[in-house]
């Protein structure tokens, strides 16, 4: 399904993008190289360990399934990862920009910022490097003159990352067309902040009287906002707000 959504969106041309689910502790389910992910079939999927040897499949697994691998090992709480080539987010990839400006509400909740990572030959474990620094504190990360790779705890999840990267991308470059970008304030971003962390409170006190989260539930998406990556962006908005001045 993930794959088939990245390409009906405009996410991918060709044969490009890659997409994998962590099947269990020791087996990751990939999709192949040199297959359109619109027009994939149940027997074009791979089975590989975590080590990208392959156990089951008739195909060769994507040629970029290490990089799925760093996130995995770096994100216990991740068990599924999108790559794909969005055009406007890959456009900020290939101008060297990240996606780190506070100025909507609701990307700064659902995203919080979208680094880049420096550029490196897809494919080879250099990919895999350049990434590995912000794969802690983000759930998407622009590839500089490549792509975004996002991941979250299932397939959904990662790919409506992917799809905020890219409509937060969309945004961004209209206010640049525009010639301005009304950031959120400090106060603001840790207003949203607070919310969000109260939101998020009685969600799980919800869930230990349910037995189940009720974003969960509902299928809904949750998403984390880590406090360094808070400070960046409201220093990013102060010092913007000051030049201005």
């Amino acid at each position: 399904m993930a794959g088939r959504l990245i390409y009906a969106r405009g996410y991918v041309a060709g044969t490009d993008g890659n997409v994998s689910l962590r099947l269990d502790g020791r087996r990751v389910l990939t999709t192949p190289t040199c297959v359109s992910k619109g027009m994939l079939q149940a027997e074009d999927l791979v089975i590989t360990d975590l080590d990208g040897r392959k156990i089951a499949g008739e195909r060769d697994p994507s040629s970029e399934l290490q990089m799925h691998l760093t996130i995995y090992r770096l994100r216990p709480d991740v068990s599924a990862v999108c790559h794909a080539h969005p055009p406007a987010a890959t456009g900020f990839a290939a101008a060297g920009m990240p996606l780190d400006r506070p100025i909507l509400a609701e990307l700064v909740v659902a995203l919080g910022a979208v680094p880049l990572a420096p550029y490196a030959m897809p494919g080879t474990p250099a990919l895999s490097q350049t990434i590995e620094p912000l794969v802690a504190g983000h759930n998407a990360i622009l590839l500089a003159n490549h792509g975004v790779v996002s991941y979250g705890p299932d397939l959904l999840t990662a790919f409506f990352r992917m799809e905020t990267a890219e409509h937060f991308a969309r945004v961004a470059l209209v206010t640049r067309i525009l010639g301005n970008q009304n950031l959120l304030s400090r106060e603001q971003v840790d207003a949203l902040r607070a919310a969000y962390c109260r939101q998020e409170s009685s969600g799980e006190a919800k869930a230990g009287r349910n037995g189940s989260h009720t974003a969960a539930t509902r299928g809904e998406e949750r998403i984390s906002l880590t406090r360094s990556e808070l400070d960046a962006l409201i220093d990013e908005a102060v010092a913007a707000r000051r030049s201005k001045g």
